[in-house]
């Protein structure tokens, strides 16, 4: 008996529900800070909080999921981030003030930070090394199809109504409905995380054997799944003891292990370099510059159709290539954009309500926003989660993902919180000029950091 390939890739799509439900619940956001600011009478940052409040979640529900993984499992942790989605999902569309609204965009924030950091760890713990780049890879072709989804469901939603802000159904308005679109995948991730196993690594480290053999068996067949408990066995600590935080500080060195900083380094320059920007403010971006708010829905999902298929060539294309190639072309692609984007915001005019006019230079700007997306989504967005997934080693996989995925979270609310405080004060070319330093700066990073982990098993990874 050889390996299950189908059984292996259907858990994997069913962990990715989280990725699908990650981008959604991002996106979501997208085409509702119109409703958000009608509803609530909020200021411009007090509406930067209600867009960014989610992400402090995600900081907590990240850095919480990777050690709670460790003590109970990754499936169940999965479980519980589907449970916070639905929680969310109702709770955001029905909020009465922005109190309320805030409180639910947490709990959803909980569940994002959970899944973002677990179904690639999780994926990683299931896949042979052989194609584990490509089944990782799918979380963010998931996430990407989350936020395309979410900005289709805005843009026909807001369309149905003549506006986000006037009334759809049952006397909601049409913001509300784009928020509770989202229970249709949060119900189905839930019911699909009941029949997936239990990660054969985390059952090892808990010392369920016979469980791990069973998993194990089940995946790649008797021969391969004997061969690979033992390894799996010998990649853990010598005295057994259960993996914690203090595992990540080197014994010799006293110091935290380099490829924990990497890990910071890796999940930090990915929001460095404004992704979210382009997701969370996509709207307001594009009208800020002369689009009409159907105009700017419309660029959204053009955007999205970009995104998807940059992701789909890395998904096929990673486990030739390598990780390090695409993060290097996609930090140099990334850099080039930004500047392009930098010097068509530079040449706008602005008109007599203080909004700026692209003029000649807004097919440019869309253009080189558009190619932005593209690199960025083949490169940093998916390569970085399939690092994050498979380079700690097996006793560290969990903490370390937990102090990674905490500071990818707290930089993603860093850049979403101060870009519309930075488009207000200096404006838009500068706040875009910040990105494109960090950009250029990543290229760096990953030239003289990043080693390559293509092909290799994870009771291989050292750190």
């Amino acid at each position: 008996m050889s390996e299950n390939k189908t059984f292996i890739v259907l858990i994997c799509c069913a962990a990715t529900i989280g990725g699908f439900l990650f981008g959604f619940d991002s996106g979501v956001i997208n085409g509702t800070v119109d409703g958000l600011k009608l509803a609530f009478n909020s200021d411009s940052v007090a509406t930067g909080f209600n867009v960014a409040s989610m992400l402090l979640g995600c900081a907590v529900g990240a850095f919480a999921a990777g050690r709670l993984a460790d003590r109970l499992g990754r499936k169940t942790i999965l479980i519980v981030s589907a449970i916070c989605f639905i929680i969310s999902a109702w709770g955001s569309g029905i909020a009465a003030s922005s109190l309320e609204f805030i409180a639910y965009r947490i709990i959803g924030g909980l569940a994002v930070g959970a899944a973002s950091v677990l179904a690639p760890a999780y994926i990683s713990e299931i896949a042979p090394a052989k194609y584990r780049g490509m089944l990782s890879s799918i979380q963010q072709v998931a996430i990407i199809s989350g936020l395309f989804t979410a900005f289709v469901s805005n843009y026909y939603l807001a369309d149905l109504a003549g506006a986000s802000t006037t009334m759809l159904w049952q006397g909601f308005e049409a913001w509300r409905w784009m928020f509770w679109i989202e229970l249709i995948p949060a119900v189905l991730f839930l019911i699909a995380l009941i029949f997936i196993p239990e990660s054969p690594r985390y059952l090892v480290m808990k010392q369920k054997d016979a469980l791990a053999k069973t998993v194990l068996t089940k995946l790649f067949g008797k021969n391969a799944a004997d061969e690979k408990f033992v390894d799996i066995q010998s990649s853990l600590a010598d005295d057994h003891h259960q993996p914690k935080l203090a595992d990540l500080i080197d014994n010799k060195t006293k110091k935290l292990r380099k490829i924990v900083w990497l890990g910071i380094g890796l999940a930090t320059f990915q929001q460095l370099v404004g992704i979210n920007v382009v997701f969370y403010y996509g709207a307001v971006l594009w009208q800020a510059v002369g689009f009409s708010e159907s105009d700017a829905l419309l660029i959204n999902i053009i955007s999205g159709a970009v995104s998807i298929a940059a992701c789909v060539i890395t998904m096929m294309t990673i486990d030739k290539i390598g990780r390090k190639p695409f993060l290097t072309i996609g930090s140099i692609g990334m850099a080039i954009t930004l500047a392009t984007l930098v010097f068509s915001f530079a040449q706008a005019d602005t008109d007599v309500s203080g909004n700026l006019v692209l003029g000649a230079m807004g097919t440019t700007a869309l253009v080189a926003a558009n190619a932005y997306v593209f690199f960025f989504n083949l490169s940093w967005g998916p390569v970085m989660w399939v690092m994050l997934g498979e380079m700690f080693p097996n006793q560290i996989r969990g903490s370390g993902l937990a102090v990674s995925g905490f500071a990818q979270w707290i930089a993603n609310f860093a850049i979403t919180m101060t870009f519309p405080i930075m488009l207000g004060s200096i404006g838009l070319a500068a706040a875009y000029g910040f990105y494109m330093v960090c950009a250029f700066i990543s290229i760096w990073f990953v030239i003289k950091f990043v080693h390559e982990t293509k092909g290799k098993e994870l009771e291989a990874m050292e750190g």
